[in-house]
């Protein structure tokens, strides 16, 4: 069994910056993709970004130049440096990760609310 708990949600002013944090933990012999998702009100959950684990990394455009996302793989932990905010990007942020515990499993994290305010 493994979980992802996710960290570091909140309320921000517009052009403020915020840090989500996951951490995997459990039965994991290999944490291999790690990735971010939101779902803002009335929207469809749409991938954020990801990073592989030998560091690859991709964006979607509207946060291109404004989010960083990187882990530590000794910690089983994605980061996503989030700055330049705007009330688009308020959400519910989904942590994402594919494990091999040692099946290969695809699992998500409970979520974190990042709130943009005008």
């Amino acid at each position: 069994q493994v979980q992802l708990v996710e960290s570091g949600g909140g309320l921000v002013q517009t052009g403020g910056s915020l840090r989500l944090s996951c951490a995997a933990s459990g039965s994991i012999f290999r944490v291999n993709i790690m990735g971010w998702y939101r779902q803002g009100p009335g929207k469809q959950r749409e991938l954020v970004a990801f990073i592989t684990s030998g560091g690859y990394t991709k964006y979607a455009d509207s946060v291109k130049g404004r989010f960083t996302i990187s882990r530590d793989s000794a910690k089983s932990t994605v980061y996503l440096q989030m700055n330049s905010l705007k009330p688009e990007d308020t959400a519910v942020y989904y942590c994402n990760a594919d494990v091999d515990s040692p099946h290969n499993m695809n699992y998500w994290g409970q979520g974190t609310q990042v709130t943009v305010s005008s």
